[in-house]
């Protein structure tokens, strides 16, 4: 990882920090002092003073750029008195001079790099956390008659946002889910995902039927990749390659909240079948037999998107969708992650591993110890069932907890 990655001076600036107060000053003094101490304390033959050019370097790796500065001007101040302190023939010299002086300055240099470069990496955090709040957005729990959890692991540890996607959208026809994973990583992909959003959040809301919802994200996806196509470039201004993008989803129909239901109707792009985790055990729902969303022309005019399923969900099962980041970690040996395995095992030893917040968890866990913290793609763990009768309900009502994505 980067030594600008954010993160990463975030952790470092925590260590340099007691009782809210930066004491980043400490180390480079302490060196300074004990260079000088022990050159004080040593023979002519050996003198060690010249070291203390180590001193800005320090100062430029953890304090500021007035820090380092000060550091800078300390050291050489520092040499010039204790060499002085020697007799004539002991004292080092010119050239240790100028090699203290010139070293404090390229230190002073170098920390306003870093400096600026940790302000630019900020600011690009910034954007990307705006990007993913924008495709991910933040939604309350409950909210419209459903639970859920969500987890979202990046596969670079720098990226903040990939083309993974999920959403929640009430409406007078009930509350319809979506999950996918759009092929491709980086600007293209988040770019396809945000269309596919945008035009679920509409349709969720307006189509009476589940089938004029898969329609209308099939339409949309052809549209994007048309686009792109006579753009002539994706969003990285890289040569355009729309034809190939598509996306794999899993669109949801819940019957409205306080409406008796005890099923849900599915339609899958050729997804990653969602399992259905309850006290009662857990079964995988029947395999996407439709084409991702862009890919549905391949099959002829007149194929249409998937069919809708009907498929029966206890209010004390939970529905739980993830991305192909889950199914394909891989172990050291290369074996892939068995999650129905491990949601199995962990419903059979407590019931409520099958609540929404406790299987994103146990499965977050269970995925990034299987492949030893190494992901090779961009993961989504989503869970979602029926909220339990006097939860919050409404889109406007105060949210339980935060529906933000947590990031690993």
């Amino acid at each position: 990882m980067s030594g600008t990655d954010p993160r990463s001076r975030a952790r470092r600036q925590q260590l340099l920090r007691v009782r809210g107060r930066s004491v980043a000053w400490v180390p480079p003094l302490l060196l300074l002092v004990a260079i000088a101490a022990i050159d004080s304390n040593t023979s002519g033959e050996f003198r060690i003073i010249s070291w203390i050019v180590l001193v800005p370097g320090i100062a430029a790796a953890i304090c500021g750029v007035r820090g380092t500065a000060a550091f800078a001007v300390l050291a050489l101040v520092t040499y010039i008195e204790v060499d002085a302190a020697w007799p004539h023939q002991d004292q080092t010299g010119l050239p240790d001079f100028i090699l203290v002086a010139v070293g404090g300055a390229l230190a002073t240099t170098a920390c306003a790099v870093r400096v600026r470069e940790e302000r630019r990496m900020l600011h690009m955090q910034d954007v990307a956390d705006t990007t993913r709040r924008t495709v991910l957005r933040p939604m309350p729990s409950p909210w419209a008659g459903l639970e859920h959890a969500a987890v979202y692991l990046a596969a670079d540890s720098e990226a903040r946002v990939g083309g993974d996607f999920y959403d929640i959208q009430p409406g007078p026809h009930g509350t319809r889910v979506l999950l996918g994973d759009v092929q491709g990583k980086g600007l293209p992909a988040v770019a396809a995902a945000a269309a596919l959003l945008g035009t679920f959040r509409e349709a969720g809301f307006h189509e009476a039927s589940l089938a004029a919802v898969a329609e209308r994200l099939e339409v949309r996806m052809g549209r994007h990749r048309q686009y792109v196509t006579d753009l002539g470039e994706d969003p990285e201004g890289e040569p355009a390659r729309g034809v190939e993008r598509f996306a794999t989803a899993v669109l949801v129909a819940f019957p409205p909240p306080g409406v008796p239901g005890g099923h849900i109707e599915v339609v899958n792009f050729g997804h990653e079948p969602p399992l259905v985790v309850g006290p009662s055990g857990v079964r995988a729902l029947p395999p996407g037999d439709g084409l991702p969303l862009g890919l549905g022309g391949l099959a002829g005019p007149d194929s249409g998107v998937p069919p809708v399923r009907r498929v029966p969900l206890a209010p004390d099962e939970t529905l739980l969708l993830v991305t192909d980041g889950v199914t394909e970690a891989r172990d050291a040996d290369g074996v892939f992650f068995p999650l129905r395995e491990h949601v199995v095992r962990a419903v059979a030893a407590d019931p409520a591993a099958a609540r929404p917040r406790h299987l994103v968890e146990l499965v977050r866990e269970g995925t990034l110890r299987h492949s030893t913290d190494r992901l090779a793609d961009d993961t989504t763990i989503f869970a979602v069932r029926q909220a339990p009768p006097g939860a919050h309900q409404g889109p406007g009502e105060p949210p339980d907890r935060p529906g933000t994505p947590r990031e690993g």
